[in-house]
């Protein structure tokens, strides 16, 4: 029953395997839910799992629902059977008849004698292979692209329970090391080898100036209010032990507690900006619900402990295991685990978080904003933050973003200088924050304002007019967005459309990769978003500087040279499959467009081609709807695409440059490295060629090419890049009223021009003086 099978092993499957593993506290208990799980819905007679033995040699059976109880635990070679084969060719393998390939082997203990067919789907930790997941039938069975893109996206699923579950063995063994040492080093003191000491602390002046992340754009001038954490009390310190079944029941109604307020913050944002961006909460509510995290407060309580102190000791665990990883983006996860265990505490404490009422507009100050924070803050009276700790991948970070609060974070020895009555400049722009200025930095600041506001309201006054030069030539300007709460700012800036639509933070602002539906809610809401203008939708791009906290990445030392983007989508099918299903159940919402990242040739193209064919046929038999005739284009961010593209535009209906790969790769020079900043360089002849090359070829073939990165912000930039050929820019939107301008202003002519004037030069710097001086002259 392929086609039946099929379909029981859909969405309902994939989200109960992933309700087994949040709820997981005991990783073979969990290998043995999801084998019997799959087995029923797969109506298959055998589902196994097997995982590597550290020697990288041997496959040792861990769960199986179908063979012989006495099997689990027999091992055999990556070398033996139809299994080792999987790990060998680190692919899948399936056949109808396993006893008649060449590899079979009959393995005594597992009574397997009377099985006909084989599926075997391998899973990796990062890009090694650590196990297979092997379906098996009594009768022949061939199956379906369906179920083995299904399986594969389970046995992905497995691989992140059993990464997890090697890292917290990880995590108690370097605890171990770190309780020996700390017993060693109190031992010498005590000896007499080690003396104590230290240098006190200097008080720093208040008035200066401090650097730090700029994490949120735009500036603020006024008081502080200075944000404190409770930390424990006395009482908790000291807690007087009540009898285990009062502790008990008190934690479980501060759990309570937290979990209703938890919902209030999710409710909160959801309204103020959008659901997807309130996912934070939820990802909190799920860690709030997690069996094993509960249990590990419990039986601290069952052995003694205070609910206070248990519920310190095990989030402390968390937090330390999470800020030792080296993912930039996991270790802010740390953050999260300590906003929930405040929470809890402070339902412990009879203390609840209220909303922030402030009586006067203000900047807060921190050590550290956690999202609880931000979400109970009364928004209208906050005009900046400053905070001691974090950074751009914290989810504090992403929600002031998100609400368009200028802020830094990462700013040492803020607190030792600010106090009560100070007076702050934040600027979220250079990342500097100036404690206590003096009159003539905030009569710059002040200046600023003043101009920013003006050139505002000059700006809003073309808003709705349409991006065309005195000559004649209409230009479309389009939004890059990544939140639902970036199509407001998109609308408020005269965005005609979604030149790129990150699809990464749906997947970054959730504990588990969501499902089929989730995606298409996120990507109808966007393309309802911009009623009758085009939406480009870019397929996952994760790997280089964007991470997945429950994704097994391998760690690479290139990694922006390594396994990301449309490499990993095309290597990992079956998240590809869901997410262009995704789409195109969105797709009738507006008029939607699939962009593919980092492709650097026809085969590529053509595969992705099959894939979508495919997709499209699974969805028609379903009886779903889509728009047919989707756009189909693709970014041209590498130097071999740039080579081929008069190949590549025969294949697709457009093609959008990415500039901020193409810069980076065309030079060889990684944009996030400070030592070789200078060598990024938009004005390198080779970089203006490169985008000339391919305007040119769209042209000839009657395709339309555009430009996303942040090349095209600057309005010179983009008079350079119309004389090049280009008639379409995506940017970010707060840059499009600065751009319409320049461009409502300079003719086609001049452009053209300023463009051939480049192309004849030979240097950056040549090129830079050049651009620079037709700023001034056109007044720009």
């Amino acid at each position: 029953m392929p086609e039946e099978a099929g379909e029981q092993l859909g969405l309902r499957t994939l989200e109960d395997i992933s309700a087994l593993i949040l709820q997981s506290h005991d990783l073979q208990e969990t290998l043995d839910n999801i084998v019997n799980l799959v087995a029923k819905r797969m109506s298959s007679d055998v589902c196994s799992i097997y995982l590597l033995e550290p020697d990288g040699e041997t496959l040792r059976l861990h769960a199986t629902r179908g063979l012989s109880r006495l099997s689990v635990g027999i091992t055999m070679k990556i070398s033996e059977g139809l299994t080792g084969l999987v790990m060998e060719q680190r692919g899948v393998v399936a056949t109808d008849n396993a006893p008649r390939h060449p590899r079979y082997k009959y393995f005594r203990k597992t009574k397997e004698e009377k099985v006909l067919s084989f599926l075997g789907v391998p899973f990796f930790e990062r890009d090694t292979p650590i196990g297979v997941l092997v379906i098996q039938n009594r009768e022949a069975r061939t199956f379906t692209p369906q179920e083995i893109s299904a399986v594969s996206t389970i046995a992905w699923q497995i691989s992140s329970i059993v990464s997890n579950a090697k890292l917290l063995d990880s995590v108690r063994k370097k605890e171990e090391e770190r309780a020996f040492f700390a017993a060693e080093v109190d031992r010498l003191k005590k000896s007499g080898v080690l003396k104590e000491g230290g240098r006190p602390a200097r008080k720093s002046p208040s008035s200066a100036a401090l650097t730090g992340i700029g994490i949120s754009p735009g500036f603020a001038l006024g008081k502080v209010s200075i944000l404190h954490h409770r930390g424990p009390s006395e009482e908790a310190v000291l807690e007087r032990v009540r009898p285990r079944a009062e502790e008990l029941n008190l934690f479980q109604q501060a759990l309570e507690k937290a979990r209703i307020q938890t919902i209030y913050m999710e409710k909160r944002m959801g309204e103020i900006l959008s659901e997807a961006d309130a996912a934070i909460f939820h990802s909190h509510l799920m860690i709030l619900e997690d069996r094993g995290f509960i249990a590990k407060i419990t039986a601290l309580i069952e052995e003694g402990l205070g609910a206070h102190r248990a519920v310190n000791q095990v989030v402390e665990a968390y937090v330390s295991a999470f800020a030792r990883m080296e993912d930039p983006y996991l270790r802010e996860r740390s953050a999260d685990m300590e906003d929930i265990g405040r929470r809890i505490c402070d339902a412990l404490n009879g203390h609840s978080k209220h909303r922030e009422r402030l009586r006067e507009e203000r900047i807060i100050v921190a050590r550290e904003l956690l999202p609880s924070d931000l979400a109970i803050m009364d928004h209208g009276k906050v005009i900046g933050i400053a905070t001691e700790k974090g950074n751009q991948n914290a989810h504090s970070a992403i929600m002031a973003r998100a609400l368009g609060i200028p802020a830094v974070f990462g700013v040492e020895g803020l607190l030792q200088r600010v106090g009560v009555r100070s007076e702050v400049v934040v600027d979220g722009n250079s990342g500097c924050v100036y404690v206590n200025p003096d009159q003539a930095v905030k009569q710059e600041y002040v200046r600023l304002q003043g101009e920013f506001d003006q050139r505002q309201r000059a700006l809003e006054e073309i808003r709705d007019l349409p991006a065309r030069t005195p000559d004649g030539c209409t230009v479309s300007l389009l939004a890059n967005i990544g939140l639902l709460s970036d199509l407001k700012v998109a609308h408020l800036h005269g965005a005609q459309g979604v030149g790129l639509y990150r699809t990464e933070f749906p997947f970054m602002t959730r504990a588990s990769l969501p499902s089929r539906q989730v995606q298409a809610s996120v990507y109808r809401k966007v393309l309802e978003g911009f009623p009758g203008m085009p939406v480009h939708i870019r397929t996952l791009d994760i790997g280089g500087d964007k991470g997945l906290s429950y994704f097994p990445h391998p760690k690479e030392d290139n990694p922006f040279l390594g396994w990301r983007s449309m490499r990993l989508s095309l290597d990992r099918e079956d998240i590809l499959r869901e997410q262009l299903a995704a789409i195109l159940i969105a797709s009738a919402s507006g008029e939607c467009n699939l962009m593919f990242p980092m492709i650097s040739g026809v085969d590529e193209v053509r595969r992705i081609k099959v894939i979508l064919a495919q997709v499209k046929e699974e969805l028609v038999r379903e009886g779903r709807s889509f728009d047919a005739e989707i756009g189909f284009g693709i970014m041209v961010e590498l130097p071999a695409a740039v080579t081929v593209i008069e190949m590549l535009v025969r294949e697709v209906d457009y093609v959008s440059i990415g500039t901020n790969d193409l810069i980076q790769y065309t030079l060889a020079c990684d944009r996030n490295n400070p030592r070789v900043r200078k060598w990024y360089d938009p004005y390198h002849p080779a970089v203006l060629h490169s985008i000339k090359k391919v305007a040119d070829a769209a042209a000839a073939a009657g395709k339309p090419a555009s430009l996303c990165g942040e090349m095209a912000g600057e309005p010179i930039n983009a008079v350079l890049l119309m004389g090049l050929g280009l008639r379409c820019f995506s940017l970010s939107a707060p840059n499009l009223p600065r751009v319409k301008e320049a461009v409502r202003r300079i003719t086609l002519r001049q452009a053209q021009k300023i463009g051939d004037r480049v192309l004849a030069m030979e240097s950056a710097q040549s090129i830079r003086e050049y651009l620079e001086a037709a700023q001034r002259e056109l007044g720009l």
